[in-house]
């Protein structure tokens, strides 16, 4: 286990760097952001004892994920966001009120679970002593032993993303026939 003040100094820089990527006008600032959230998120792991998982955040995360954003937001060339102060009216509106109870919803949530022990990080009797095996093959074993479901969702979901992406980049051709 880390130490509790590593623990909150890379938390604070987890959060922060959350914070920026939130809060920035610049999307490639953002996206910076991003790689620094990814790189303590994957600390986090390195003191959890999950060190392929924080290998894998690196590389399939910091690094591939973002450097697509980057591509993406260098050929669409909309490195400056749009103002927060900009003209917003109507629905976009309340998402934005309803976005915002939402998060203090989820904070109240997480900070009642927090103090009242529910998210505690010993665990019952019979875990404690156990031995965690952070392998890859123990890692694959639970993941379609007792995550089934969510693993299978995922799934479902990325398959309707990719068929979005094909739907809505196809483009018709002028004489009105289908690319």
């Amino acid at each position: 286990m880390i130490h509790p003040i590593p623990f909150i100094l890379l938390a604070a820089v987890a959060v922060a760097a959350a914070l920026g990527m939130l809060l920035s006008h610049n999307a490639v600032h953002s996206a910076l952001y991003l790689v620094l959230n990814f790189i303590t998120v994957a600390i986090f792991y390195l003191a959890l004892n999950a060190p392929f998982i924080a290998m894998v955040q690196i590389t399939v995360y910091a690094g591939a994920i973002v450097v697509l954003f980057l591509f993406v937001i260098m050929l669409l060339g909309a490195e400056r966001l749009r103002s927060a102060a900009d003209d917003v009216r109507g629905p976009e509106r309340l998402h934005r009120y309803t976005a915002l109870a939402l998060a203090l919803v989820l904070i109240g949530v997480v900070g009642y679970l927090l103090f009242q022990g529910g998210l505690g990080v010993g665990g019952t009797a019979a875990t404690a002593g156990a031995a965690l095996d952070a392998s890859p093959q123990a890692l694959g074993m639970e993941l379609f032993q007792s995550y089934v479901l969510p693993f299978q969702v995922t799934g479902v979901l990325l398959l309707a993303a990719i068929a979005g992406v094909v739907i809505f980049g196809h483009t018709k051709k002028r004489g009105g026939e289908n690319a």
